[in-house]
């Protein structure tokens, strides 16, 4: 974060540093962060269960409690990942304010600093060099080992990648003011409430500290859970994984494996009963007139993505399995494969041509006709070629 050197060219700074005498130490620690991580960790852990068992907390607290940790929660993940960093969608300042100040309440660092980082690692994504939480490194470096050592300080400072959202004042007014918004939020919040609700310990306990740790773990989940527990459907390319439970802790960013695959789609979860309350307030902002240009990656994209995954799969299994006809069982699994694709492509033209003239008014009906025909007759030989291929694939698996 503190120099103007490329990570290409700092990358051997990243793990270790080197000494006068050329041997090799890790990065100097940063008490800073061991001491507002395990403090605050210390308190949730050891003061909120005392406090509860003597006080006892009130409906109105815990009701805060869960609003300030979803508040900190969506700032991260529609305001910091969705819209920032990855730009998958447009909303105005007044939106753009609020993630602001919820990003330095959850102090996650700058919005600035937060997108460099999350773009070296989709650029650089499982590069122990590079990437700044390689979730190769091992759970406890990419969940919070990270933050502990200056592993990232030949970058401290350079913004290059990020250009883009140095043209946002919003994020530049955040970036230049983060530790007085941090300290005015992480106090200011919990003791107005507090003074409100004649509980001051009690607000500072649940809605100031133990919002925090909640905070911090649960988008720490993302860097580290979401990268070593799951299924990989998009793609096997990097450590990404789709993961139900996980999305239930992280708003909806437990399906990584999607993500990784698509990053620029404003979704993380596609179907409706996956559970992403990310996508959906993003989608609720644009009904509202509050967001626009949503970003959606074309369902042949990522059908073609899923065919593409599972001949990986059943060919690496056919690979390992002792079979006297495997050449021609792989044979048999590409063209079905080829077929699929062929048949798909055709499929989504025919519906791409559906949609236009449905739009022209002028088309005659019985051109109208003609093409509704040819695309309906596609879409079954497509959904038959798609059962064929599950249907093979299937005994393999």
């Amino acid at each position: 974060m503190q120099s103007h050197n490329s990570p290409e060219k700092s990358q051997n700074l990243a793990t270790n540093s080197q000494t006068p005498n050329g041997t090799s130490h890790k990065p100097k620690l940063i008490w800073l962060n061991i001491l507002v991580f395990s403090i605050t960790f210390a308190i949730a852990l050891v003061g909120l269960p005392v406090y509860a068992y003597f006080y006892d907390f009130d409906v109105q607290t815990i009701i805060a409690f869960i609003v300030a940790t979803g508040f900190c929660g969506m700032s991260i993940t529609a305001g910091y990942h969705r819209l920032w960093s990855h730009r998958a969608y447009e909303t105005n300042i007044f939106i753009r304010f609020i993630y602001a100040i919820g990003g330095a309440f959850a102090i996650q660092n700058s919005a600035l600093h937060w997108s460099s980082d999350h773009r070296v690692h989709h650029r650089h994504v499982d590069d122990n060099d590079i990437d700044p939480y390689s979730a190769k490194r091992g759970f406890w470096y990419s969940h919070i080992g990270w933050m502990l050592r200056e592993y990232q300080q030949h970058r401290y400072s350079d913004y290059k990648n990020v250009r883009d959202l140095q043209r946002d004042p919003i994020v530049m007014w955040q970036h230049r003011n983060y530790l007085m918004l941090v300290v005015l939020t992480n106090f200011g919040f919990p003791l107005l409430f507090g003074l409100i609700n004649g509980n001051i310990v009690g607000s500072l306990l649940l809605i100031g500290v133990t919002r925090l740790v909640v905070s911090h773990h649960v988008t720490f989940f993302i860097n580290s859970l979401a990268h070593m527990w799951g299924s990989q459907p998009y793609s096997d390319q990097n450590t990404a994984k789709d993961n139900p439970l996980v999305a239930l802790l992280t708003y909806g960013e437990g399906y990584h494996n999607f993500h990784h695959a698509f990053q620029y789609d404003y979704r993380n979860a596609i179907k409706w009963w996956q559970f992403d309350p990310t996508k959906w307030f993003i989608k609720s902002l644009s009904w509202l007139g509050l967001a626009k240009n949503l970003k959606k990656i074309s369902e042949e994209k990522i059908n073609q993505a899923i065919a593409k995954q599972q001949l990986n799969k059943t060919c690496c299994k056919l690979m390992n399995l002792s079979l006297p006809d495997r050449e021609e069982v792989l044979a048999k699994v590409q063209q079905e494969y080829d077929e699929l694709l062929e048949r798909m492509t055709a499929f989504y033209k025919a519906q791409r041509a559906w949609l236009e003239v449905t739009k022209d008014q002028l088309v005659e009906n019985v051109e109208k006709s003609n093409i509704s025909q040819q695309y309906n007759e596609l879409k079954i030989s497509w959904f038959e070629q798609r059962k064929n291929w599950h249907s093979l694939i299937h005994q393999y698996a």
